[in-house]
Parts: structure tokens; C-alpha cells; sequence
């Protein structure tokens, strides 16, 4: 049967957005190529009617010339009828893409809408509670664990808080006394006890050179210079 009726040709696919605007703009680029070639002859038509005188070369020149520019004009209506055409293609390819994005755009929103549910089957609001409330618990506990660690075991737990606010008070009253003599605390300020040797009266260190024996500071010294003893005066 296939012999004698022949097998049925496969339908070709139709022709796509894209090769439609392709082939379009090959044959609005042909157009243009003519509409170039015919400015040329249109220029050197133009030269020509400037150097001929008025006359049947002239007028004969002139319809060549008006035979050029109507082949212009009608490729100049079809180069812009093609261009409407490539323009309606772009905007028609424009709503597909945008159709299309929209169906990826939704398939994906529906698939995060399912996994977002079996997500939150997972999920709980009053577990996720529980645990909040757990771990304040837990600082809480944590909390008075340091505390308690951290208490100290010599000071007392009935201390008076304004008595000691009132020896701090008289400690600094002191300490602003000690700092008026010129800003030197009164440890470093200099010793103003009497001299030991002047309450002893006693002599002044030898200097090396021999002293006489007599009177040192009007009083009278033995041979080493160190003050006589007054010998007792006795009585018969």
C-alpha cells in the first residue's frame, strides 16, 4: 500500500518566535541594501541634472531620476511594514517569556509551599515554648549557682550598710587632711621630732682633728671630748 499510495509526510513544526523575527529581519536588511543602491543612482542623477541645460537630456534625465525614487519609496514602505511585523513578533515573544516565567515562578512557589508544610509538620509552636521556657529555667539555676559560689565566707551577713558608708565618709575626711600640707601625704612629709643628740645634749662627731681637752659648747669635756663627770665633792 505504501508503494502505491506512498507513506503520510511528517508535519513539519511551525516555525518559532525567533525564526519568524530572524527571517524578517534578513529580508528587512535586503530592503535595505536596495533602498541604499537606489540613493546612489538618485546622487548621480541629481549631478546630472545640474550639468545638462534645460532640455529633452534634461527631462530624460529627470524620469530615470523619478522612476529611481519610486522604487525607493515603495522599498521604504516595505522596510517599515517589516519593521511593524519584527516589532509585533518582539512583543509577542515578550508576553511568551513572560508566561513562561510566571509558570516556572508558580511551579517553584508550590514546591516550596509543600516543602514548607512537611517542614512544619516537624515543628511545633508549644515545643519550641517548652524550650524557651526550659532554658530560662536553666540561667535562672545557673545564676543562683554563682552567686552562691561566689559568696563570701568572712564577712558577716549582718553588717550594718550605713555604718560602714559612715566610716568611709571619716576615712576620706582624713585622707583630705593629710593632702592639704602642699599635697604631701603626711607619711612623706618630713619627721618634725627633736633631734636626739640636742635632748642628750650630746658632742658633735670628731672631724678628725683633735680636739683639746676643756670646753666643748661651754661645757667642760674629758681628754676623749666626750663630757666630764662631775666628780663628788666629799666632806671631812
Amino acid at each position: 500500500m505504501r508503494r502505491v499510495f506512498g507513506a503520510k509526510k511528517d508535519k513539519e513544526p511551525p516555525p518559532s518566535l525567533n525564526d519568524a523575527s530572524d527571517r524578517i529581519n534578513k529580508r528587512g536588511e535586503s530592503v535595505d541594501e536596495k533602498i541604499k543602491r537606489l540613493d546612489g543612482e538618485l546622487a548621480r542623477y541629481k549631478e546630472q541634472i545640474k550639468k545638462t541645460r534645460p532640455g529633452p537630456a534634461q527631462e530624460a534625465v529627470k524620469a530615470r531620476a523619478m522612476r529611481v525614487l519610486k522604487q525607493k519609496r515603495m522599498y521604504e514602505g516595505q522596510r517599515d511594514m517589516l519593521y511593524n511585523q519584527t516589532f509585533n513578533l518582539d512583543q509577542v515573544a515578550f508576553a511568551s517569556e513572560g508566561i513562561k516565567d510566571a509558570q516556572q515562578t508558580m511551579s517553584a512557589l508550590k514546591s516550596a509551599n509543600k516543602e514548607l508544610k512537611g517542614m512544619m509538620k516537624t515543628v511545633k509552636i508549644q515545643d519550641i515554648d517548652n524550650l524557651q521556657d526550659e532554658m530560662m529555667d536553666m540561667m535562672d539555676i545557673s545564676n543562683e549557682i554563682q552567686e552562691s559560689l561566689g559568696r563570701s565566707y568572712s564577712v558577716p551577713d549582718d553588717i550594718d550598710e550605713d555604718e560602714l558608708l559612715g566610716e568611709l565618709d571619716a576615712l576620706e575626711a582624713d585622707m583630705g587632711q593629710e593632702t592639704e600640707g602642699e599635697g604631701v601625704p603626711s607619711y612623706l612629709q618630713p619627721d618634725n621630732e627633736p633631734d636626739l643628740n640636742e635632748e642628750l645634749n650630746l658632742p658633735s662627731a670628731p672631724s678628725g682633728h683633735a680636739v683639746p681637752a676643756g670646753r666643748v659648747n661651754n661645757q667642760a669635756v674629758d681628754e676623749f671630748g666626750f663630757p666630764a663627770v662631775p666628780h663628788a665633792s666629799l666632806r671631812n
